[in-house]
């Protein structure tokens, strides 16, 4: 019986070293083999659609589109693509954005070298991989919800506008945004203008501050 050609994977994370280290990780297994590389989120999303891999896995804190934003970019172009979600970040918040995104996992890099084999294995079997931590914060946050018989808030502006947020304040002008997005200049403008209105900010500057507030970008 023929074997299985190996697992096909787009690894993406902004720190070069990180990205030897997990692939010296994956490329050691028969069955699984990086196919390419991207250090920040738009790098990925444009190394998928070259690239085809069966699986991304995909840092959080990127330049240009975080992992997250890159997964739910990726969600929308590749349906069928397979997403991890490796990070530092042990983090409830992230976690299950992360799950809302499409990925099916969630791995510290902490613990890599002991979880990411076996995550990449059962998320190519359909299967979620979820760190300890994780899976308490799923009970914790499933009971919160039964006993107090409400959805959490949804958030105050939408994935695209987030994207648009992090790109602005990180300094890109609007015909740059509309290159990375794969949108028109004329979409990004309104976006900007929906942005403003709805968060009450007068200016680039005061969308900077706020995106740092909320964890889209460093100071």
């Amino acid at each position: 019986m023929p074997e299985s050609p190996p697992t096909r994977i787009l690894l993406a994370d902004d720190h070069r070293l990180v990205r030897r280290g997990v692939r010296l990780i994956l490329d050691s297994e028969p069955d699984l083999t990086v196919v390419a590389e991207a250090g920040d989120g738009a790098e990925a999303v444009e190394a998928a659609r070259t690239h085809h891999p069966d699986l991304a896995i995909l840092d959080i804190a990127m330049p240009r589109l975080t992992g997250l934003q890159a997964a739910r970019e990726l969600s929308r172009l590749q349906p069928g693509l397979r997403i991890l979600i490796l990070t530092m970040y042990d983090n409830e918040q992230y976690f299950f954005e992360a799950l809302a995104a499409g990925a099916s996992g969630y791995v510290l890099k902490s613990v890599a070298d002991r979880d990411l084999v076996e995550a990449c294995r059962a998320t190519m079997r359909g299967e979620p991989f979820l760190y300890p931590g994780a899976v308490n914060a799923l009970i914790r946050n499933y009971l919160d919800s039964v006993r107090d018989g409400k959805a959490p808030p949804a958030k105050a502006i939408t994935d695209r506008e987030e994207e648009i947020l992090k790109l602005v304040a990180e300094g890109h002008t609007s015909q740059e945004i509309a290159g990375i997005l794969f949108i028109s200049v004329k979409t990004v403008e309104r976006h900007r203008a929906n942005l403003l209105q709805k968060l009450g900010l007068k200016d680039r500057l005061e969308l900077t501050r706020y995106a740092i507030r909320v964890g889209l970008i460093e100071p």
